[in-house]
């Protein structure tokens, strides 16, 4: 008996293991502003596996956008991905369970890195000085951020609500307008879409 098998967005699903593993610390820290500062090893291991993962999934939309393109860091990946999507640095993550709102890609709009990123690269070069920066606010920023970065990746899969199943925690903000599709099948089964507001 054989088993069939449909190609699998191998991004969306590290995504949504991290988008649980959010789910799961919230049991143990608030995922509040007074805890914003808090850290640990696995505030760490979210900020280090968010942050490599948005390295692959830029490098992935830079190709798509051009399939010359030689970007392979922050900078190079703002300056390819801002002309072709500005609405990037704008765009809002919710986390409505917990009342937050978060802008990950902000900092791109002054020429930047996100602060979320420089506090990746300190705690992977000088973590004997810098381990205090693989705090919770810069942990939910790089996973925000990784979630942003695949809507524009996936972005004809999001706005057709192909990205299933939908996130438990994180939930896209303006510019993107977010509902279910209306078919007949049951509401809970229908997954989001995402389609960026003009």
């Amino acid at each position: 008996m054989s088993i069939p098998e449909t190609l699998t967005r191998q991004h969306w699903n590290y995504f949504l293991a991290l988008d649980d593993d959010v789910a799961r610390l919230s049991r143990y820290l608030e995922l509040a502003q007074t805890n914003f500062a808090s850290y640990s090893l696995e505030l760490a291991r979210i900020l280090f596996t968010a942050a490599s993962e948005v390295d692959v999934v830029s490098k992935r939309l830079c190709r798509k956008l051009d399939e010359n393109s030689k970007a392979y860091n922050i900078t190079m990946y703002r300056d390819e991905i801002c002309p072709c999507y500005p609405q990037i640095i704008d765009t809002r993550v919710e986390v409505p369970r917990f009342g937050l709102t978060l802008n990950p890609w902000e900092q791109w709009g002054r020429n930047e890195s996100p602060l979320w990123w420089k506090a990746y690269s300190n705690v992977k070069h000088h973590r004997h000085t810098h381990f205090s920066d693989a705090n919770l606010e810069h942990a939910l920023n790089a996973v925000a951020g990784l979630f942003v970065m695949l809507l524009f990746l996936y972005r004809n899969e999001a706005e057709n609500a192909e990205l299933d199943p939908d996130p438990t925690l994180f939930r896209a903000g303006s510019p993107f307008h977010v509902g279910r599709p209306f078919y007949d099948s049951p509401s809970h089964s229908r997954p989001l879409f995402y389609r960026l507001s003009d």
